[in-house]
């Protein structure tokens, strides 16, 4: 199972290290390449290799069976899900 977490901060970003801690394949995408490489590195510790870093967030969504997100405001949700590029 292919997973795409979208939004690395101070939630995610944990939750998201976990998984790759476990193995799960992930799609990552935040806005902070710091973040997503912080996640890659938790996995690679791990032995976890299937961890990519995706350009936008539709992106990582559209390569996933399952996509979870942890963004700050209903107002960035909305325009993750539902904006131009959503």
């Amino acid at each position: 199972m292919r997973i795409a977490f979208i939004g690395l901060g101070n939630m995610g970003g944990p939750m998201a290290s976990n998984l790759a801690r476990a193995g799960y394949e992930l799609a990552l995408f935040d806005l902070d390449s710091n973040k997503v490489e912080a996640v890659q590195a938790a996995g690679a510790a791990a032995g976890n290799q299937a961890i990519t870093a995706s350009a936008t967030a539709s992106e990582a969504a559209s390569s996933a069976d399952i996509a979870f997100t942890s963004l700050p405001n209903p107002k960035i949700i909305e325009a993750v899900a539902l904006g131009d590029r959503g």
